[in-house]
């Protein structure tokens, strides 16, 4: 059975897993859906249309599934659907979607450290790690293995690549592609992940495309059309890796940092 403790509040409606654990003065909304091996310690609050995967943990004074900061937010069910395995470490907040039907969305295995925010809408992938007090505003999209460092801020819309890097207290206003390290502020791209890549498991091959590309598009005084046209005369433009790069490229409304 659910391990609740006799201070915790759990409201009529809220769908706990037999395993599930509450520590006291914890709050659980009505219409929360928690699932198996998810612990919520003590005076963390999970509420909201908020829906957890399996083996989440919620740490004291965290908040899960407020309502969004949006002013347009008109009424609704909007709502916050989290995948398994995702830490919320102390005072992180995370919220609920701005439309009547949508949702913020995290995937799998995330760290969320304490006093950090996602903020409605957003789209996180997995493995993705936020340092304290790190923000990201509305409508980011954070692809997989994301690394986003102490004290950043992250603007509306943002796109952050697979296995990207944002540098400490960095002010994001633009896109960081795939592989690469962007910090300052505003927030430019620096360098390549390599670090990241190698721990990743990449090989020193695929690493040194990554520097090729990242030279393309930063260091050979070309704009955006040019350093695609360039990268896609590559007799290697169809690699996983470069065509990665590629298409966020294309696909990047804000610009590149």
């Amino acid at each position: 059975m659910a391990k609740i403790h006799p201070k915790a509040i759990v409201e009529d409606g809220a769908v706990l897993a037999e395993d599930v654990e509450i520590g006291p003065y914890a709050f659980i909304g009505p219409d929360v859906r928690l699932g198996p091996g998810c612990v919520v310690h003590h005076h963390a609050t999970v509420e909201g249309f908020t829906e957890m995967g399996e083996n989440n943990e919620v740490f004291p004074y965290a908040l899960i599934g407020g309502k969004t900061h949006d002013l347009k937010f008109s009424g609704g069910t909007p709502g916050l659907k989290i995948g398994n395995g995702n830490v919320f470490r102390e005072y992180s907040t995370v919220h609920l979607a701005t439309d009547d039907g949508a949702f913020t969305t995290l995937g799998n295995r995330n760290t969320i450290l304490a006093y950090s925010h996602v903020a409605h809408d957003c789209q996180l992938g997995d493995h993705i790690v936020m340092s304290s007090n790190a923000a990201l505003a509305g409508h980011v999209v954070c692809g997989d293995h994301v690394n986003i460092a102490w004290g950043s801020g992250v603007h509306q819309f943002c796109r952050l690549g697979k296995f990207c890097m944002v540098g400490g207290m960095a002010k994001l206003v633009q896109d960081v592609p795939p592989f690469l390290i962007a910090d300052g502020i505003p927030a430019e791209a620096r360098t390549t992940n390599r670090i990241g890549m190698e721990r990743a498991g990449f090989t020193p091959e695929q690493v040194a495309l990554v520097h090729q590309a990242f030279k393309t598009l930063f260091r050979k005084g070309l704009n955006r059309s040019q350093a695609l046209e360039k990268l896609e005369q590559r007799s290697d433009a169809s690699d996983p890796i470069l065509a990665e790069i590629i298409r966020f490229v294309k696909e990047s409304k804000r610009g590149i940092c």
